[in-house]
């Protein structure tokens, strides 16, 4: 593709070089580099990109993307800009032939939600005829084609790549989560975004590496709803108006209290032994009863969310209906069938405060114990496990300790330290380090009315340890694990 077709829709000044290039391919990362490869100089958080650009020039990098000169041979071209990120998108979305503006692109950021949301949201689209593709932070789906996610909202290249093979296998909405990050670094610049979802927000990302605050934080969630042409948000959220500072978008409203457009009333936990949901009447906009398979309140919302996302797309009530009741999302309060007396569940809950939410919510069903198995993981912060040990203690009846992603530390280490936060509790425990045994614990030690929670892992389906990924999905567990039952009872 020709140069200057790439930055047509960008600002920009030659510092050296012809224009009349022909750009074979489009990247980031110094190794990849070849000839007639266009090579943007990204400064990151552990490496300058301007640094490579005398070696990305020997590998035949026709062009450079630089904020500041570079010295390269007199034939390299160097095109300088006020940010290569934003460079970076705008030319990616160029390269690939502007795909988001063939499709309705569905934007969802928050701090909680966003993942459950996006999978209730393609359910229910799917189930009205549209062929919806997905970007998360479990997974991109194009069509058949199923890639595990490294970010929750990848780079800008790799969003225009999915976006072009998606609209190429015919898809007419994609629905992606859209992180803090993704668009403070503009990971998402020049998208066209049809609808903008605000779920809600809690300080977290909070650091060195990521939001100096929680107010840059807010601030970052919020530039999604200037480049939207529809916000739907979460009415209840008390930082909406912070949310909304500088918005471009017209706004629609959702929740559980008066006023919003879409309203969730008379919310009402279901739950018998192997099953935990919730049901409610949607009002406002719409007017109908729905159930979900997904026990808690935050599910009211997810579902409400995902309601009011489809109404755009003119998906029937019945159809919403059957398609939420069919939801499901891996490693999300995930049921999975071990027992018609208990009730057993996967969740990626690995911190304190998603913990905390989680237990909480089951406890809400009232079950005879409440059991939760978690571990933390290696080469990561102490006050993490002291808070995850405390939480349980205090919500748990009975607690299991094992392993999560040991890394280079010893699993009985970090366990120790788990067990140091659930000592400050009254709570009762044991500690099993290998997670498969944990888990036949928990299975065989099951009583009528439990809800057992497997906490952590959630989706992931390795086990790291000393540097290397092992293969370890908690669901092919629980199946070995009651095979070996079978088998022993016959």
């Amino acid at each position: 593709m020709k140069l200057e077709k790439l930055l047509e829709r960008l600002e920009y000044r030659c510092l050296q070089g012809p224009m009349e290039v022909e750009v074979r391919d489009i990247v980031n990362d110094s190794r990849r580099a070849k000839d007639g490869s266009l090579f943007f100089c990204i400064r990151g958080a552990v490496t300058d990109g301007h640094k490579y650009a005398a070696d990305v020039a020997a590998k035949g990098a026709k062009v450079l993307l630089v904020e500041e000169p570079v010295e390269v041979p007199e034939d390299v071209t160097v095109i300088q800009v006020a940010d290569t990120r934003y460079a970076m998108a705008v030319i990616s979305a160029a390269y690939y032939g502007y795909p988001a503006e063939q499709m309705k692109i569905i934007g969802i950021t928050g701090t909680k939600g966003k993942t459950t949301t996006t999978y209730m949201v393609k359910s229910i689209l799917e189930s009205a005829g549209y062929k919806v593709g997905l970007i998360g932070t479990i997974e991109a789906i194009i069509g058949d084609t199923v890639i595990p996610a490294d970010n929750t909202t990848p780079e800008s290249i790799t969003i225009q790549e999915y976006f072009r093979r998606m609209a190429d296998e015919g898809c007419q909405i994609v629905v992606m989560e859209v992180s803090s990050q993704g668009l403070m670094l503009h990971r998402t610049a020049g998208i066209p975004f049809e609808l903008g979802i605000f779920t809600n927000i809690e300080p977290d990302h909070i650091g060195p590496a990521e939001h100096a605050s929680f107010e840059d934080y807010i601030a970052c969630k919020g530039l999604l709803f200037r480049q939207c042409r529809v916000g739907i948000m979460n009415g209840d959220d008390p930082h909406l108006e912070q949310i909304l500072k500088g918005h471009t978008c017209e706004v629609e409203t959702f929740g559980l209290s008066e006023g919003v457009d879409l309203r969730a009333e008379h919310p009402e936990l279901v739950g018998r032994p192997g099953y935990l949901g919730i049901r409610y009447t949607v009002t406002g906009k719409l007017h109908f009863d729905v159930e979900v398979d997904i026990p808690g309140k935050f599910s009211v919302y997810n579902s409400l969310t995902a309601i009011a996302i489809c109404r755009h797309f003119q998906v029937s009530e019945e159809n919403i209906r059957k398609a939420l009741k069919a939801a499901k999302v891996k490693g999300r309060v995930e049921k999975v069938q071990v027992s018609d007396d208990f009730t057993l569940m996967i969740d990626y809950a690995h911190n304190a405060m998603a913990l905390e939410s989680l237990l909480t919510t089951l406890r809400e069903y009232h079950p005879k114990r409440l059991v939760c198995m978690f571990g933390c993981g290696g080469n990561r912060s102490k006050l993490r496990r002291y808070e995850m040990g405390e939480v349980s203690g205090r919500l748990a009846d009975f607690t299991i300790i094992t392993s999560d992603n040991p890394r280079y530390e010893k699993p009985e280490d970090i366990i120790a330290d788990i067990v140091t936060g659930i000592e400050k509790t009254d709570g009762t425990y044991i500690t099993i380090a290998n997670r498969r045994e944990a888990i036949a614990y928990a299975i065989h030690h099951g009583q009528p009315g439990d809800v057992i929670i497997l906490a952590g892992k959630g989706h992931e389906d390795y086990q790291e340890i000393e540097g290397k990924k092992y293969p370890m999905d908690e669901r092919v567990l629980i199946a070995e694990i009651l095979e070996e039952d079978r088998k022993a009872a016959r």
